[in-house]
């Protein structure tokens, strides 16, 4: 029996209008009620998922927990208590910001407790609005006022796929061994520290709660995700995850994230 359940939000538990489908929601319920862990493991805020815990009955919930930024925190629900910060030296993400400025690219900066983000355009805006309640415009390309926050994560936002993949290989050549770099919602490069990401963050807060990594399971769609399918004793891929994703997974659902493919993995695996 699975103890522990990690998943992803954007185009895995969330249909692509950015909502949990009542399917899914009462399949994470019962999942719960049986005493199960369900964590959102999300490249996002933790701040920015707390009307989808209300929804599901997590807010606030002792023993409950978000893995946030990409394995950059771990935080219980109670009161929102921050357990773990995998942070970001300031040097590399000014060096990472500095460069997209060169570019003209697009950034999002994630503080422990706030996301930045630079020259967003207005289809960025109207899909972060759609899952962030909370977000500054930086109107300056020096960031050093930053300098005392706990940073996470830094990511570009790009619409071509050759493009991103054109910055991911220039941001890997200028800080070597520096970055777990990875890709999410068909828009995103993202960049944590080396050896950061969801599949080590599932297992610090596994070892915290004294589950085996064979009693997690993972869900996901994309390259952000794979970590986390690979430390799991089972990791499952939605319909429409990427083929990466289907390969490592050990089981695809038949559902997509909008036929509430997450439902179906739970009640195929996880519920009594």
């Amino acid at each position: 029996m699975y103890k522990m359940i990690v998943c992803d939000m954007d185009e895995t538990l969330l249909d692509n209008q950015a909502k949990i489908s009542k399917k899914n929601e009462q399949a994470i319920k019962a999942f719960t009620a049986q005493g199960g862990h369900f964590v959102l493991n999300t490249g996002r805020s933790f701040l920015s998922v707390q009307d989808n815990l209300k929804q599901l009955g997590l807010i606030d919930k002792p023993n409950q927990y978000v893995i946030a930024y990409n394995g950059g925190a771990i935080v219980e629900n109670r009161a929102n208590q921050i357990l773990t910060v995998n942070q970001m030296p300031f040097e590399t993400v000014k060096q990472i910001f500095d460069y997209a400025v060169k570019r003209n690219v697009t950034v999002h900066i994630y503080a422990v407790q706030g996301l930045y983000m630079w020259r967003p355009s207005d289809q960025e805006l109207h899909y972060i609005k759609q899952r962030v309640a909370d977000f500054d415009i930086l109107t300056s390309s020096n960031i050093d006022g930053l300098k005392q926050q706990p940073l996470v994560k830094i990511l570009y936002q790009a619409d071509d796929p050759a493009f991103r993949k054109e910055l991911s290989q220039a941001v890997a050549a200028l800080l070597p061994d520096e970055l777990t770099i990875t890709f999410s919602s068909n828009r995103y490069v993202e960049f944590n520290p080396a050896g950061i990401d969801k599949g080590t963050a599932t297992l610090q807060l596994a070892k915290q709660l004294r589950v085996k990594p064979s009693e997690i399971m993972a869900i996901g769609d994309n390259s952000n995700d794979l970590a986390m399918l690979n430390a799991a004793g089972l990791g499952v891929s939605v319909q429409n995850g990427t083929a990466a994703v289907k390969q490592a997974a050990g089981y695809v659902t038949q559902a997509t994230n909008n036929e509430s493919g997450v439902a179906e993995a739970l009640e195929k695996f996880a519920l009594s």
